[in-house]
């Protein structure tokens, strides 16, 4: 099994805040101060639908484990939580599950590909849903309540905090890199000699994500993309709301 010295894993959080927080101007620090709620919703939902998938299925473990609850506390990570913070993507505590209590309607590796996607449609179903709310608020609310009163100023950055962090913590699972989800999804699609070599050769590519990780690669890898996606979603948003 993978390990690595978490002593490790917090010098380099620390040095990630450090670097942040130098840079830190009093729009970034708002910004950041509305993520943490952004951060809370994300996570809690993302691991909310692992355990609710899983327990669907037929597997009772998230539920005996209490994770079947939208309540934070139960699905805090606190370094993926750091992350999620002040670089945009991050994890919470990984759902545990037993595959062999899937129902026999689903194969075992079928149900886990089920359960680890299961986490990722979530937050773009939540960036969908709050980009509407967003949408609405652009265009329906006075400018002038949302350029000149804190209460507008606070409802836009809000959303707009839950929409970028949402997509940020979907994207990012999707990488197919153990232990992310997009590593149990697409797994699944690979012919049976590849899928058992990766398995077996899992640890090269843990070896691999933190590496991409530590040299801040995920970042320049997903930060174009949440944008894309983030633009391209709240254009379509306010074209149909244009509709109406």
């Amino acid at each position: 099994m993978f390990e690595i010295d978490k002593r490790f894993i917090y010098i380099l959080l620390g040095c990630l805040v450090i670097y942040s927080l130098m840079g830190t101007t009093s729009e970034s620090l708002i910004s950041t101060l509305f993520a943490l709620p952004a951060v809370l919703i994300a996570i809690s939902f993302h691991e909310f639908a692992h355990a609710w998938m899983a327990d669907k299925l037929g597997d009772e473990t998230p539920r005996m484990q209490g994770r079947l609850t939208l309540n934070p506390l139960k699905h805090i990570d606190p370094i993926g939580f750091i992350l999620l913070v002040f670089a945009g993507f991050g994890w919470g505590k990984p759902v545990q599950i037993d595959s062999r209590n899937f129902n026999r309607n689903v194969s075992q590796s079928k149900g886990e590909a089920l359960v680890a996607l299961a986490g990722p449609v979530m937050n773009f179903i939540l960036a969908i849903i709050f980009a509407i709310i967003l949408g609405v608020v652009y265009m329906f609310a006075p400018k002038a309540f949302l350029a000149q009163t804190t209460i507008g100023f606070v409802i836009t950055i809000l959303l707009q905090e839950i929409v970028i962090i949402n997509i940020g913590l979907g994207v990012f699972n999707l990488i197919p890199l153990p232990p992310l989800d997009g590593s149990k999804v697409f797994i699944n699609l690979f012919p049976y000699r590849a899928r058992t070599w990766i398995l077996e050769h899992e640890q090269i590519f843990y070896y691999i994500f933190l590496a991409i990780w530590i040299t801040g690669l995920a970042g320049i890898i997903i930060t174009p993309i949440m944008s894309a996606i983030y633009n391209a979603l709240m254009k379509l948003v306010l074209s149909i709301l244009r509709l109406f």
